[in-house]
Parts: C-alpha cells; sequence; structure tokens
C-alpha cells in the first residue's frame, strides 16, 4: 500500500511540473510573439515610441462645479407653428420697424444694416421678385433655451422663442426638455413681455425641479467671468466662457433694454439661455448677438437678472407687465445742446401725444424736463425708467424749463399700453384679426369639433375657387378636428357637401349632428406656393 501512495504522489508530481512548464513556456511563447507582431506592426516608423493613455484623473475646477450645478436648471426648448395661408407681396425685403420706446431720436431710417447686424437668433425670409404669392404653410419648427425659477416647473427664456417673428403670435406648440429627463413636456406661456422680450412658460413636471440661483446683476463689473450655457444650434447642455465686456449696452435705442455685453460665444438657439458669475448665479438671459455672420463673433448681449426679475414677477402676478407713461418722446443724447442752453442734466420733449397725459397736463414740445418730484433728471432713459416704474394712476411734478422761464406740470400717469395702443410693437398685435376673434363653435351639448375658427380676410378670400369659407385660427388638442389632420390656417369651405361661408354655417351644420355621425370637411390648404383643395373626414366620437 505504501509502494502505491508512493507511486501516486510522484505521478502527481510530475503532472504538476508538466503543467507549469507548459504554462511558463506559453507565456514566453506570448510575450515573443507580441514583441514580434509590434515590431512587425511598427514598420512604418520602427523608432517611434507608442503612446500610452494615463490614468484619468479628476481636473475639476470652479467651471466644471458650475456646470454641474447649472445643468438640471437649464432647459431645450422646441417650438413649432404653421403660417397663414394668406396672399403676400414678396418685395425681397424685409418690413422695417421702428423700436418701440419713448425715446424720438432712435433712427428707423431706409438703410436696415444696422438692425441686421443685431440679431436675436431666428432667420428672416427674404428673396422674391415682388409677385403675389400665397406664404407656405407647412409646419416650421424653432429652437431656444430657457431656465427653471420655480420648483414647480415656471421657465424664463425669450419671447421671440415661443412666438412667430413675422406675426408676433403665439407658436401652435411649445415642448420642453429638461436635463436628465427623456420626456418633452408641453409648455403653456403664463404670459410675454415684447419690450423686454421675455417669456414666462409653465411645465408640469412629475416631480419638484431645481431652480437656478439668482445673483444680483448690479453688482456686476467689467471683466468679471461670464459663463453661458444654452442649445446653440441645438446642442443642449453647451457651455462657454469669457468675461464682461461691458455694461448698459442700448440696442438701436431700445428702451428698458440695457444689456450686460459679453464675449462668452453665443449662438442661434442660446436665446433665453442663463449668463452666469463664477459663483453659479444667473446675472442675465441671453437675448442677441452682433454679427455680420449670423454666428458668434464674440460680442452677445444679455438682459440684466434685475430687470428680468421685474418682469417675471408682473407676469406671475397679472399676467403681463403694467408700465408708466406720460405720452410723451423725448430727444436722446442731447448733452451738446442742453449745455449751450446752460444744462448739465436734462431730458428735451420731442413730441406730446394728442390726449395723452402729457397734453392734459400741458407739457410742450422743446419743454426741457430738470427733475422729477424735485429729483434731478440725468436723461431721456433716467426719465423713462423711473416713470414706467410708477403706479399707474399717481400723479408726478413735472419741473420744467419753457424758454427760460421755470414752472412744474403735474402729469397723472396712465397705462403705457394704453397709450401706444396703436403701436403694436408696444401693445402687440391688434385683436380680431386672428384667434383674438375666434371662438369655439360648439354649445353646450352639442357635439365639438374643437376647432377655433373665423371669418376670412379679402386676400384669403382670393385663394379659394367659389370665394367663400372660414379660416381655423386654432384645433385643439386631442380633439376630432385634430385626430382628422385639420390645421391652423386651413379654410373651411364646405361640411358635408353643404356650402361654408360664415361662422354660422359651422354652427348650423353642428347642431345637425350627433356622435357616431360620419363628417366630411372640404379644406383649402397651401402646400409650398400653391393651394390644394382637399377632404379631411371621420367619424364623430362618442362624448
Amino acid at each position: 500500500m505504501k509502494l502505491y501512495n508512493k507511486v501516486r504522489e510522484q505521478k502527481l508530481l510530475s503532472v504538476v511540473l508538466m503543467a507549469a512548464t507548459l504554462s511558463v513556456g506559453i507565456l514566453i511563447g506570448t510575450l515573443l510573439n507580441t514583441g514580434v507582431r509590434a515590431a512587425r506592426d511598427q514598420q512604418a516608423a520602427p523608432d517611434a515610441t507608442p503612446l500610452v493613455i494615463p490614468k484619468a484623473t479628476d481636473m475639476a475646477n470652479d467651471f466644471t462645479r458650475l456646470a454641474k450645478q447649472i445643468d438640471p436648471s437649464v432647459v431645450y426648448i422646441r417650438a413649432d407653428y404653421t403660417p397663414k395661408v394668406q396672399a403676400t407681396r414678396n418685395n425681397g425685403r424685409r418690413g422695417q420697424q421702428v423700436d418701440p420706446d419713448e425715446d424720438g431720436d432712435n433712427g428707423g431710417g431706409g438703410d436696415d444694416q444696422g438692425l441686421d447686424l443685431f440679431r436675436r437668433f431666428f432667420g428672416r425670409g427674404g428673396g422674391g421678385n415682388g409677385e403675389l404669392m400665397p406664404r407656405q404653410n407647412y409646419k416650421r419648427e424653432q429652437s431656444g433655451t430657457g431656465f427653471i425659477v420655480d420648483k414647480k416647473g415656471y421657465i424664463l427664456t425669450n419671447n421671440h422663442v415661443v412666438t412667430v417673428e413675422s406675426t408676433g403670435d403665439l407658436v401652435d406648440h411649445i415642448y420642453v426638455k429638461v436635463h436628465g429627463d427623456e420626456t418633452e413636456y408641453r409648455a403653456r406661456v403664463i404670459g410675454t413681455d415684447l419690450e423686454t422680450d421675455l417669456a414666462v412658460v409653465k411645465i408640469d413636471p412629475k416631480g419638484d425641479l431645481q431652480p437656478v440661483k439668482v445673483g444680483n446683476s448690479d453688482g456686476v463689473q467689467v471683466g468679471d467671468w461670464a459663463v453661458a450655457i444654452g442649445s446653440p444650434f441645438g446642442l443642449e447642455d453647451s457651455v462657454t466662457l469669457g468675461i464682461v465686456s461691458a455694461k448698459g449696452r442700448s440696442i438701436n435705442g431700445q428702451n428698458f433694454q440695457q444689456f450686460i455685453q459679453t464675449d462668452a460665444a453665443i449662438n442661434p438657439g442660446n436665446s433665453g439661455g442663463p449668463l452666469l458669475n463664477i459663483k453659479g448665479e444667473v446675472i442675465g438671459l441671453n437675448t442677441m448677438i452682433a454679427t455680420q455672420n449670423g454666428g458668434s463673433q464674440g460680442v452677445g448681449f444679455a438682459l440684466p437678472i434685475n430687470t428680468v426679475a421685474r418682469v417675471y414677477n408682473d407676469i406671475i402676478r397679472d399676467g403681463h407687465v403694467t408700465r408708466g407713461s406720460i405720452g410723451a418722446t423725448l430727444l436722446s443724447n442731447e448733452q451738446l445742446t442742453l449745455k449751450a442752453m446752460g444744462f448739465d442734466h436734462g431730458v428735451i420733449v420731442d413730441t406730446v401725444k394728442t390726449d395723452g397725459p402729457s397734453d392734459k397736463a400741458g407739457l410742450k414740445p422743446n419743454d426741457i424736463v430738470l427733475a422729477l418730484n424735485g429729483t434731478p433728471v440725468k436723461d431721456s432713459q433716467d426719465l423713462i425708467a423711473h416713470v414706467a416704474d410708477t403706479p399707474v394712476g399717481n400723479s408726478v411734478v413735472l419741473n420744467v424749463d419753457r424758454d427760460g422761464k421755470k414752472m412744474d406740470v403735474k402729469v397723472t400717469i396712465a397705462d403705457r399700453v394704453k397709450v401706444y395702443a396703436d403701436r403694436p410693437e408696444i401693445a402687440g398685435p391688434k385683436p380680431g384679426s386672428d384667434e383674438s376673434a375666434a371662438k369655439p363653435t360648439a354649445g353646450p351639448g352639442e357635439v365639438k369639433f374643437g376647432i377655433y375658427p373665423r371669418q376670412l380676410s379679402e386676400d384669403e378670400r382670393d385663394l379659394t375657387p367659389d370665394k367663400h369659407g372660414v379660416t381655423v385660427t386654432r384645433v385643439e388638442p386631442g380633439s376630432f378636428a385634430e385626430e382628422i389632420g385639420m390645421q391652423e390656417h386651413d379654410i373651411i369651405i364646405g361640411i358635408n357637401r353643404q356650402p361654408v361661408s360664415s361662422v354660422d354655417d359651422i354652427k348650423r351644420v353642428q347642431s345637425t349632428l350627433k356622435p357616431g355621425d360620419a363628417v366630411a370637411f372640404r379644406v383649402v390648404r397651401g402646400q409650398g406656393n400653391r393651394t390644394q383643395t382637399i377632404y379631411l373626414s371621420g367619424t364623430l366620437p362618442e362624448r
């Protein structure tokens, strides 16, 4: 038995030694083969040393920490709309518009090169040779950035991100993506402000969101670090770095917009994104760039957060911004003129609006306003800012020099929008032409199409075969009309082979229908540079 065990041990030892020898041989062969292959692979440059990637190390600094901190609060905004179908005279030039303000020396001449230099990140149409043609009405998209200011889903962005540039109307749909969440939320507009190009939108998130930290833009100094975050060209969460280049920049004489200038790269799609200081606090809302090629050239402009906060607070309280007005335009940059008259401050009245507050109070053109309620007025912007912040209905005393005679003029402050109701760049698009005049067609107990119709304009009437119909200004989401493919700006010319010439005609047909009935709309729709007549049909759903 002992002999047997000894033989087993010797045999096991031999197997172990053989396995170890084979392992060493395989290892040596592998190393030799690797070296030969490496030498063979490096025939192009046998004397070059291969690159070796070092172990990853954390290079975090103030800016990387800032980016991680702010990312959850910055959102990507996508909007779409369908242009109206109407005949337009295309002369290849953009419409020219005088900037909205009470400052009379604001340019607005025939040369629009100055306006072209400053862009709010959305291109405008051009081209054409003056022919009368229907506008294209296929769906169009635009995008921008926003940032969360309330955990419940309130978001600040630019007005031009959520409106159609050519008309000033709100877009049809707004979608928001939050960092780290693949959901695309539908957003609704709480309110907008034309004169500061700001908008407040709201989403209904799954849970509480992370709002930004708001700073104080009055503390910003030229030379401070500035960080811009947004979605240029749709590239979400893009971070750029620069400094504050200047403060108090006024573009094209626009009131209420004294911008922070920065050389942090801002491009199309950055609209509405935050400009941050080194502490990660929002000091501005990125709004426009000065460019000659459509992209960043190191001159970007952000609206100071102190101005933004005032507008935001007005909107969430009232749904709009209310500013005071005295109903007068003022001359700017007249320091030399004032000096020649013996004054080192003040502002010269240019025009007085008929039946406006100043006219009723007795203010005259060429009066020099030296003080407001005894406080000296530095210039036109100073006076406009103080008047705008004065509650409507309150009275102020303007200390005036008229042809060398000092006098006091007591003016009652009026609502700026009402004073300038005839200026759409201040008061907004006039109501009555589009959705503002349209109402749902269904009454209590009636079937619902889910459309908001209005009467045709003369230009739209020319697009229909028999010069009649009604225009759809809005289609309710999830409605019967949306289900069958009805679109905003479609022209309904018939329902179930009955001609439609008015909103009352739609109501008449609607009153005869019940759930389960088949309905066929005959519709004129723009298609590229032409129109086509189509049928949209379906069965009315059960209530």
